[in-house]
């Protein structure tokens, strides 16, 4: 497919430039961080079991950290690749552009489940034979988690930054359309889609796959001793999904209605369908050896792994599409001003955790009646083996969103706007439902990280005693203190993103007032200063976030002991769950209740009751794209820490 021509070629160009700027200095800068651990581990573990030892932790550490990064940095290459082309295939056509749109997304998302499977199976077959080989597994899912949390923080506050800025003075103060080219911050704006959704994403999922097959994997090997298909069923559930989803991705068609959601839902149920018929004669066949657990009870875990990925798409949709009442609602408060529209959205984004609580409640329970807590590990394990075609429909958003502005700014047709409007508006939903799926997925792979934290405990204590009681005040500090950690970390990357919108306020004001002939669109504005602005200050407000759950847990750990860091990882799945899930859903809603009411309901664009949306819209935008998604990386970053340290501590 051609790309777009003209202007829409240069501003295809300014968005390339902006966001391989970024992911270059991010990555620079995480370098540092990762080279500095890289020896800290081999000297560390050099010191306790070996140099040898200690060189393979390092090096595992390395493996994980370079494909989470290589991960985030191809999907967005893909995706500021697809972009422009995609605007030009809406000249065509829906359906042209919205198979594009879906494949463009669809190569990041079998990118990152690959080279999850992938790492995973290199480091474990090439030490299978080592008495570590968890332990190296272990120290490559920190690699992951540490990385994905850098670009999840990096790129939230760069994304909701850059967004909120361009909104507040072009929006709010000159009045002007979103995506108007003479708004100097709507370059940085379309950056931010790539480096947060996109690349953000991918390395998010690619460490929470990673990270639960390991989890799974290790309480395999503790559980069953000696039993090598408990340890290597998770990578065959990965590699089933991962060819379900291809052939589910074929399904992706607009039908008679033109309805471009149910062509992505299409999709996700023939991949979760044919995964639970593909799972039952390859459980069967891996566990026929076996008489410790019944083979239909592992099948049924894996099932209520699909089912959950499935709700969670249904219940996220609810509360956030415009389709449905909490949406509508939230629009129908604006009419009232914009505290009532804030009020009502902090309670909708409240709200939203009762399912999906409930859902991953219930699943926990059932999975473990069936199967103990490897069954609970391989229901987490079946949830995320879809993370192919799931990331395909979440990497879809920022493409379309990119489409959508480059018609926008380089005057395309109105035909082809009402197509990449379409698209983008769909967009929005699919970003809102995959951000739920990767919450209860992280909750979830938490918990399974904590039951192998500690299974770990239990065997290095010479009682085999040693648990987590809560009479236990140590227990209980640490329950408070991990009950902390989520809001903490959350308010740090609010207050950033924040701190960065106010300084592109400053210099896009700066521009509309020194600019001469820039509202008239005679002139050009300086698009280049506000990349650079948002670039700068995201590198600098990440560290000191992404930095919590490495450091906390360890001072935790050997200042207070191992009941103390046990209720610490407990205290911040619990609040990390209700955190995550009530700010990305809330803040979806606040969106798409804007565009509820741009679509002319209440008054349409302009009124009062528009006005109010904007505000809720920019509160909700560091909700729902920069601290609620942070939470993954950040309670899985805990847990796999301490999984690191625990044999230092007990």
């Amino acid at each position: 497919m051609p790309t777009a021509k003209g202007k829409a070629i240069e501003i295809t160009k300014a968005v390339q430039e902006g966001a391989m700027s970024y992911l270059k200095r991010q990555y620079k800068t995480i370098g540092i961080v990762a080279v500095v651990l890289f020896f800290a581990i081999w000297i560390f573990f050099g010191f306790q079991s070996g140099v040898g030892v200690g060189f393979g932790m390092a090096l595992s550490f390395i493996i994980g950290a370079f494909l989470s990064g290589l991960s985030g940095f191809v999907g967005m290459l893909i995706s500021t690749q697809a972009n422009t082309r995609v605007a030009e295939a809406a000249k065509k056509g829906m359906g042209i552009a919205l198979d594009l749109s879906f494949k463009g997304g669809l190569v990041t998302g079998l990118l990152v489940a690959s080279f999850g499977l992938l790492a995973v199976s290199v480091v474990y077959f090439a030490t299978s034979e080592s008495s570590y080989a968890m332990d190296y597994l272990v120290a490559l899912g920190f690699g992951a988690s540490l990385i994905s949390v850098f670009a999840r923080i990096g790129g939230g506050i760069y994304t909701k930054a850059a967004d909120v800025g361009a909104d507040l003075v072009g929006k709010v103060e000159k009045g002007i359309p979103e995506d108007d080219p003479r708004n100097p911050g709507v370059i940085a704006d379309q950056v931010g889609d790539n480096v947060g959704d996109c690349a953000g994403m991918a390395a998010d999922i690619f460490e929470t796959y990673s990270v639960t097959t390991v989890a799974t994997m290790i309480l395999g090997s503790l559980l069953y001793s000696g039993k090598a298909e408990f340890v290597l069923l998770p990578l065959f559930i990965g590699t089933v999904s991962i060819l379900t989803s291809i052939i589910g991705s074929f399904f992706v068609k607009l039908g008679k209605s033109q309805n471009i959601m149910g062509a992505m839902y299409k999709g996700v149920a023939v991949s979760i369908i044919l995964s639970a018929i593909g799972f039952y004669p390859l459980i069967s066949n891996t566990m026929a050896g076996q008489d410790i657990l019944s083979s239909m009870n592992l099948y049924l875990s894996s099932l209520i792994g699909l089912v959950v990925a499935a709700l969670m798409f249904v219940i996220t949709e609810y509360y956030t599409s415009k389709k449905y009442s909490p949406v509508r609602s939230l629009a129908k408060a604006s009419e009232t001003g914009h505290a009532t529209n804030i009020i009502r959205g902090l309670a909708i984004g409240m709200q939203s955790t009762g399912y999906p609580v409930v859902l991953i409640a219930l699943a926990t329970i059932v999975s473990f009646w069936l199967a103990g807590i490897y069954g609970v590990a391989l229901a987490v394990m079946a949830m995320l083996s879809v993370a192919g075609i799931i990331v395909g429909v979440d990497a879809y958003g920022p493409i379309t969103d990119n489409a959508g502005g480059i018609a926008e700014m380089s005057e395309m047709p109105e035909e082809t706007r009402k197509i990449t409007d379409a698209l983008d508006s769909v967009g929005n939903t699919t970003k809102s439902v995959t951000k739920g799926y990767a919450i209860a997925s992280a909750g979830l792979a938490a918990l399974v990280l904590f039951s192998a934290y500690s299974q770990e405990v239990a065997d290095l204590s010479r009682t085999k005693s040693l648990g987590f009681i809560l009479d236990d005040p140590m227990v209980i500090a640490g329950l408070l203190i991990g009950g902390l950690l989520p809001y903490l970390f959350a308010s740090f990357l609010m207050q950033a993103v924040g701190k960065t919108a106010g300084k592109v306020v400053e210099e896009i004001r700066r521009q509309f007032k020194q600019i001469k002939g820039l509202m008239e669109g005679t002139a050009r504005p300086e698009y280049g200063k506000c990349v650079d602005i948002v670039t700068k200050a995201a590198i600098k407000e990440m560290l000191l976030p992404a930095l919590i759950p490495v450091i906390v847990p360890v001072l935790v750990g050997f200042i207070l002991g191992p009941q103390a860091l046990g209720g610490l990882l407990i205290g911040s799945i619990v609040t990390g769950i209700f955190v995550g899930i009530s700010m990305t859903t809330g803040g979806a809603a606040w969106d798409n209740a804007k565009k509820y009411i741009e679509e002319g309901n209440y008054g349409g664009k302009g009124s009062f009751a528009h006005q109010a949306a904007v505000t809720g819209d920019t509160v909700g935008d560091p909700y729902k794209d920069t601290a609620g998604p942070a939470i993954n990386p950040m309670i899985k970053v805990l847990n796999i820490v301490a999984l690191l340290i625990v044999a230092f501590i007990v």
